[in-house]
């Protein structure tokens, strides 16, 4: 197996869905960074109104992955991966425009919506292009994403000093460029042919009961990305005596751990059984991560400091086996003619924990206190010692991943 290189993959596929991504989650940092901000200082929406729009658009982008999934499996993944990073540049250019509540909602429904979609849809450039281990190629990828997504948070920064309307405008416009730029380097990437109809039931991921549940684990599992940006932050302004700055500096501190070692980290988890293994594992290490944060209330800012850096590393190196698990069982339990539907399917677990993730940990963490981290941390390790019990009942023959093609070849097996 070639060693996926550190920097740069090699001229070719690989490189041109490196650099679409990259110019992708450039716009998406702008928009993380600054997005509530631009809708409650600059369009004057009012906070509850922006977070209701918010999860009705995370609600409502749910199904869409499964849909946009499917369809790259049947007219070709390219096109359709290349069409949903348009409808995400024309829905936040159309921020710009929105002045009230309703063109709000719509905006944002639209914007979520094509990035659940396209998530899902170059599920299947990943596994083509990505050679004989499309989970390492995907683990690199996320790594890309969060040097993006840190330039894009930087510029955001810069936007935000100045404060001004010309200024968030032009953040959302540089947003939805850094869009359209994404959607256009694509035209550099061969085209993948669809992959033939398999006989019986269409939406056959949704008949697959194990990896159903793996979808489950992996949702709740997934709450964890919510700690290091709700409950850490909050925890630390109104629970902790440490400087508010060390927010920023925790953000830092987990990017640049995910940068230099998530391809590391997917290296070592080469089968199902591994990624099992790895769930377990972080499991365990959310639960240490978030004991040390409980135990940052109440002491001195030296002690605070050092409890909180501590544990977002720990939580940093549970976060690499949570999403180096999920790169894999996702896509090795996934047939290969049905890989955007089984991922789009998956992504399920990641949009149930963006829209229900904040409100949970704000009330156990938050507004319960100390007990509340260790509740959380208790889920996260039941969750991780319920994953390899799933995986073993997945990697059993289920009828839905074995149905034979219309065309007559036989399926692919992963």
């Amino acid at each position: 197996m070639q060693v996926m290189p550190q920097l740069m993959p090699e001229a070719g596929p690989r490189r041109v869905l490196a650099a679409s991504n990259f110019v992708n989650t450039v716009g998406s940092g702008l928009y993380l960074t600054a997005g509530v901000l631009y809708f409650t200082q600059d369009v004057r929406l009012p906070a509850t109104q922006v977070g209701l729009g918010l999860g009705v658009a995370g609600f409502a982008s749910l199904a869409m992955g499964i849909a946009a999934g499917h369809l790259a499996d049947r007219r070709g993944a390219r096109g359709v991966y290349a069409a949903t990073i348009v409808v995400q540049a024309l829905a936040t250019g159309g921020f710009a425009l929105v002045g009230s509540f309703w063109p709000f909602v719509l905006a944002v429904c639209a914007a979520t919506g094509a990035q659940a979609a396209g998530r899902a849809a170059r599920s299947p450039l990943i596994r083509h292009f990505g050679g004989d281990r499309p989970q390492e190629f995907r683990a690199y990828l996320r790594a890309v994403t969060n040097i993006g997504i840190s330039l894009g948070a930087l510029l955001a920064g810069l936007a935000l000093q100045v404060g001004t309307h010309t200024a968030y405008q032009l953040l959302v416009i540089g947003n939805a460029v850094a869009f359209g730029a994404s959607a256009a380097i694509l035209l550099f990437l061969p085209p993948v042919a669809p992959e033939p109809t398999a006989a019986g039931p269409r939406w056959i991921a949704l008949r697959d009961r194990p990896y159903l549940l793996l979808t489950a684990l992996d949702g709740i599992m997934a709450i964890q990305f919510k700690v290091l940006t709700v409950a850490i932050p909050l925890w630390l302004v109104v629970a902790t005596s440490a400087p508010h700055w060390l927010i920023s500096g925790t953000m830092l501190v987990n990017t640049v751990i995910v940068i230099a070692l998530q391809v590391r980290a997917g290296r070592t988890i080469n089968s199902p059984a591994a990624g099992g293994g790895a769930y377990r594992r972080a499991g365990v290490v959310f639960l240490v991560s978030c004991s040390l944060v409980s135990l940052s209330a109440g002491v001195p800012t030296w002690a605070a400091v050092t409890l909180l850096m501590a544990a977002v590393v720990v939580h940093a190196v549970g976060e690499l086996w949570h999403s180096a698990a999920g790169f894999e069982v996702s896509f090795a339990l996934a047939p290969e003619r049905a890989t955007g539907q089984y991922l789009g399917v998956f992504g399920l677990g990641a949009g149930l924990a963006d829209a229900l993730g904040p409100s949970l940990l704000i009330a156990l963490c938050i507004t319960w206190g100390r007990p509340g981290w260790y509740v959380v941390g208790a889920l996260f390790t039941v969750t991780g010692l319920a994953a390899p019990f799933a995986v073993r009942w997945a990697q059993r023959p289920v009828p839905a991943r074995e149905m034979p093609l219309e065309a007559g070849r036989p399926v692919s097996q992963v």
